[in-house]
């Protein structure tokens, strides 16, 4: 199965980006905009795992233990790598130490168990589109620029979830295997 462990996002949220998208969507009409109901907060992406390596990830993450909940703020756009030469819209990301303090947990017990670690600093983000050709985006960084700092929404993470992926013509559909509190 295709796996990624991750923080889901609540309803609220979810339509504050259907919306965002709407506006955004005439600054870029060949972007592929992910559909809401899947964007997610990821904290590890392990790929394709057996069935024997998806108990060994579930033991290992319940052994984590508790963590101390934390709250999220959604504010603020930008581009990875940068807008000359973009690749992903993604939505900020603010949160306390303890977001930070959780994906390395996660990324250490997933090394203890044979997953390469992320040789990239966590950089919290939610991705709103994907670009096929990397090149700038006028039309979409104005309408970036006039929404500003914009906050999308705000949430309280007590859980996170390991998930699996499906890859379809249709695009990705997701599944909960398992909650971790």
């Amino acid at each position: 199965m295709r796996a990624f462990i991750a923080i889901d996002l609540p309803e609220s949220v979810r339509a504050a980006f259907r919306r965002t998208q709407a506006l955004f969507r005439s600054g870029s009409p060949d972007a592929r905009w992910t559909q809401p109901e899947g964007i997610h907060l990821t904290l590890k992406f392990l790929g394709e795992i057996s069935d024997a390596k998806v108990k060994e990830v579930s033991e290992s993450l319940k052994n984590l233990g508790r963590f101390e909940g934390f709250g999220i703020e959604l504010k603020g756009f930008g581009f990875f790598p940068d807008a000359r030469r973009p690749r992903v819209l993604w939505a900020g990301v603010e949160a306390p130490a303890g977001l930070g303090q959780l994906a390395e947990q996660v990324e250490e017990a997933m090394r203890k168990i044979g997953f390469a670690r992320e040789p990239r600093a966590f950089r919290p983000h939610l991705t709103l589109a994907r670009f096929r050709v990397p090149q700038p985006q006028p039309a979409l960084q104005a309408l970036l620029t006039q929404q500003g700092e914009q906050e999308l929404g705000n949430f309280a993470v007590s859980e996170f979830f390991l998930f699996e992926s499906k890859l379809s013509p249709q695009g990705a559909e997701y599944r909960k295997v398992e909650r971790f509190a």
